[in-house]
């Protein structure tokens, strides 16, 4: 067995030398131009197909073409020219002349087909040492759609053949894994998705529709945008895919969703095919008011003009590669003839569309022969307007790329080449891997100015113009730029509006409005609702002492403890600061009450002082009595010291001054009860009292007891003081200034030293009640003390409970009230004797009931 397969081999190894056969079919280019060195180029003349599914029981034919396709047309015709103009300029690649195939199939199975072929060359054997060098081109210029590309591109990276496409702008095309040999002239979709979802942002629309194509270009397209959107907060109603190429039933679907979305802008990541199917089912519906926002693949297509229901598109805003000049290209479509290209089939076919004539009386019978007169010169279409060249400049951009790879390779100094020991490329042999190497190093700059590079992914800087689909005077639809965008720049200057006028879709006057819920305005912040994205919430208003100063703010801010919100919420104001004023009511009505309390304790030393004399006020005890009318006046006043705004000495002053004239004047209420006691013990025979208890006595007895309070309001001023205190804790929207006590142990001991001596006063009063009228100081002082002691019992828990200023209106109605209690009780029965019944202020009188006692005054 083994030495029948080594005699197989020998008979093998025998028969020639090592061939490389064809397997199947190649078809021809539809251009070609031969070289020393050829580039390829795969543009689609012709973009429709009858829809076939293959059951590749058999080998898959060439499927026709429908419909022209002159922009792809003019795409070669730049290829050409840009070659042709290379070969003319004796500074790039001297004495190498470039070539050219150029194949213009439609349909992915076809366009693979051509790659292949510019892969593998026509020729049907091949006996060399390397089978692709014969016809194997330098580089592949093409396609223009990116599902084709992604097609033929990972095959062609096998064979290190660079591919340089001036359309396919798929971001799955820069994974250098995937595709190591692709490069092209227009920005990935990966910035273009970026610029949608921040043009988007910018004119306010966070609830948008996205719309795809079935594809890679598509599906990597509206997916880049969804993630940008996300990061700008822009949220996406719906996201949906269709093809050309699916039943009715899907676009009818989709058309469905749009007509009753709430999102008015729409994203429509999708090719002119797509959008014109769209554009029409629409129309159909009768749906309007529609913002479309597009990609590059359809934005800038002329063939919309021609579409039905394209007055839906008027307003559209997409982003597309910048406009260029191309000296000399116009001049050249126009002197585009068919004998120039003899073999092209496609060439004949469309002069004949463009003249309504037959190059081939037999062909076409139906149509006038061509008089050999026609000339482009005077024709106005679609292939020879150059007014507009964006993506008909990247083909340009392309040849001159690999133009300027070959021409630094020819140019590579020995010992400082890019390959294996400083080594350079064999200017006769150059295999297509080195042009790649030279491609990645590629770096020039155009005649307008522009510099052309590609990154370590194989792709160009990002630069686009902002254009309106606007309707012209001719009556066309044509893209009018309105913005740049560069995402070369920081990014806050990446986004540039001119001052052009923007058509808004469907003709509205100004910006449409797209948004799932209205802004929240300052005052309110964002909630959101359940189960909806966060483009979807509700406004709630900020909760009281909290604000936001912003629009759409998602959280209310606190304000400072000082500050409060306004009405709206929408700012911090400081807050009210409330204390017991004299220009208020209640401030004002204590004010008078206590100045009423002087007047009339005024009016009542004034009786007494005129009535000194007389037996009553000198019975009386005429010095205890005028200095408890002297205290009762300082009580009066020490209550105005609790009105107005409290100050570090107000606030020692007024506590101080009420312990001390209150204990002086229950000190002298005090004494006078010991006075009645004394005096009726004095009356008795054989007693001696009052000796003990005379005036200088009394007097001592009123400072004694004065000055215990004077030294406990001095030790509490000395150890913790009464001071101001912005109290905001009782109220949230306000302060109240009041006056802390410093210690609640100070206070105490002051009002507890005054219910002392008040307790004690009524207790001896309470005990001199019985005694003879003619003592009618006891029973008067008892009423005095209780209405003195029920006063300050109640001010207790009144004080306790009252809020803010009202505590301080409390403390000067006890004041009040005790000190009116004191004046009414005890001077108010002598003023009425002394000055309505003078009768009874006599000697006999007052002593009369002591008499038939066997009393002596």
């Amino acid at each position: 067995m083994l030495l029948l397969r080594l005699l197989f081999l020998v008979l093998l190894m025998g028969e020639g030398d090592s061939v490389c056969r064809l397997q199947g079919f190649s078809q021809p280019p539809e251009l070609w131009q031969d070289g020393d060195l050829v580039i390829g180029g795969i543009f689609s003349f012709r973009t429709g197909q009858d829809y076939v599914i293959n059951t590749f029981q058999a080998v898959p034919e060439l499927r026709k073409c429908k419909n022209f396709n002159f922009r792809e047309f003019k795409f070669a015709q730049a290829m050409i020219f840009a070659i042709n103009e290379i070969n003319n300029n004796p500074e790039m690649l001297p004495n190498v002349k470039l070539g050219y195939k150029i194949y213009g199939n439609c349909g992915t199975m076809d366009i693979l087909r051509a790659a292949l072929a510019l892969v593998s060359g026509l020729k049907g054997e091949v006996s060399d040492e390397n089978c692709t060098k014969p016809d194997t081109v330098q580089a592949i210029l093409g396609h223009s759609g990116s599902r084709p590309t992604i097609a033929f591109a990972r095959v062609v990276g096998r064979f290190q053949i660079p591919v340089i496409s001036h359309f396919a702008t798929c971001a799955c095309l820069s994974n250098r894994k995937e595709y190591p040999t692709f490069f092209r002239t227009i920005p990935s979709d990966y910035y273009q998705s970026r610029a949608l979802a921040k043009l988007v942002r910018h004119f306010g629309w966070t609830w948008v529709g996205a719309l795809a194509v079935s594809n890679e270009y598509g599906f990597n397209g509206i997916a880049a945008f969804i993630q940008a959107a996300q990061e700008y907060g822009v949220c996406v109603e719906y996201s949906e895919a269709f093809s050309s190429s699916d039943p009715p039933e899907a676009l009818q679907r989709i058309t469905q969703i749009i007509k009753h979305s709430t999102s008015k802008v729409i994203v429509a990541f999708m090719s002119h095919r797509e959008i014109k199917l769209l554009a029409a089912a629409l129309h159909k519906q009768n749906v309007t008011g529609l913002q479309w926002i597009g990609s590059d693949a359809w934005i800038t297509d002329h063939s919309l003009t021609d579409s039905e229901g394209h007055g839906i598109l008027v307003g559209s805003l997409g982003f597309t590669v910048a406009r260029a000049e191309i000296p000399g290209l116009g001049e050249y479509l126009r002197q585009l003839h068919p004998s120039q290209f003899p073999e092209s089939l496609f060439v004949r076919e469309f002069w004949e569309d463009v003249f309504d004539c037959s190059l081939n009386q037999t062909t076409n019978a139906q149509k006038q022969p061509c008089s050999g007169l026609e000339s482009l010169q005077n024709v106005e279409s679609k292939f020879t307007d150059v007014s507009e060249l964006r993506f008909t400049h990247n083909v340009y951009k392309s040849v001159y790329a690999v133009a300027h790879a070959l021409d630094n390779l020819s140019k590579c100094d020995e010992g400082r080449g890019p390959f294996s020991n400083g080594s350079c490329a064999d200017i006769k042999h150059i295999q297509p891997w080195q042009v790649l190497q030279y491609l990645n190093t590629v770096n020039f700059t155009t005649g307008e100015g522009e510099r052309v590079y590609f990154d370590k992914n194989g792709d160009s800087p990002a630069r686009y113009e902002l254009v309106n689909l606007q309707i012209t005077n001719r009556g066309t639809m044509e893209g009018k730029t309105v913005g740049i965008y560069d995402a070369s720049l920081p990014d806050s200057h990446q986004f540039i509006m001119n001052s052009i006028p923007v058509v808004w879709g469907n003709g509205l006057a100004k910006v449409p409005v797209s948004v799932c819920s209205e802004k929240c305005l300052p005052g309110t912040h964002k909630v959101l609702q359940k189960g909806k994205p966060v483009c979807c919430y509700d406004c709630i208003p900020c909760p009281a002492g909290e604000i936001s100063n912003v629009t759409d703010s998602i959280l209310c801010l606190k304000c400072p403890p000082e500050f409060w919100s306004n009405q709206q919420r929408d700012a911090c104001i400081p807050k009210a600061i409330e204390f017991l004023a004299y220009d208020e009511i209640l401030g004002t009505l204590l004010a008078l009450f206590s100045l009423l309390g002087v007047f009339l304790t005024l009016i009542t030393t004034l009786v007494f002082y005129c009535h000194r004399e007389t037996p009553l006020v000198r019975a009386n005890n005429s010095e205890l009595s005028f200095l408890l009318l002297f205290s009762l006046t300082l009580c009066f006043l020490c209550s105005l010291t609790f009105i107005g705004r409290p100050t570090e000495w107000s606030c020692m002053l007024r506590h101080t001054a009420f312990g001390i004239t209150f204990a002086l004047c229950i000190s002298c209420v005090l004494g006078k009860t010991i006075v009645v006691l004394m005096a009726f013990k004095a009356t008795l025979p054989g007693s001696n009292v009052m000796k003990w208890f005379g005036p200088t006595q009394q007097r001592l007895s009123v400072l004694a007891f004065s000055l215990v309070q004077v030294l406990i309001c001095i030790l509490w001023l000395t150890i913790t003081p009464p001071f101001p205190l912005m109290n905001m804790l009782l109220f949230k929207a306000r302060i109240i200034l009041e006056c802390d006590f410093g210690t609640a142990i100070g206070y105490c001991a002051v009002l507890g030293y005054i219910g002392l001596l008040a307790v004690l006063c009524f207790v001896l009063a309470f005990l001199a009640r019985k005694l003879p009228d003619n003592f009618n100081e006891a029973k008067f002082i008892t009423f005095s003390m209780l209405i003195f002691c029920a006063v300050w019992i109640a001010f207790i828990p009144a004080y306790v409970s009252s809020p803010g200023k009202f505590t301080v209106a409390v403390e000067i109605f006890a004041i009040l009230a005790s000190s009116y209690g004191l004046l009414f009780c005890i001077f108010l029965p002598k003023c009425f004797i002394i000055l309505f019944r003078p009768e009874q202020n006599t000697k006999k009188h007052i002593m009369g009931k002591t008499s038939n006692s066997d009393v002596r005054y």
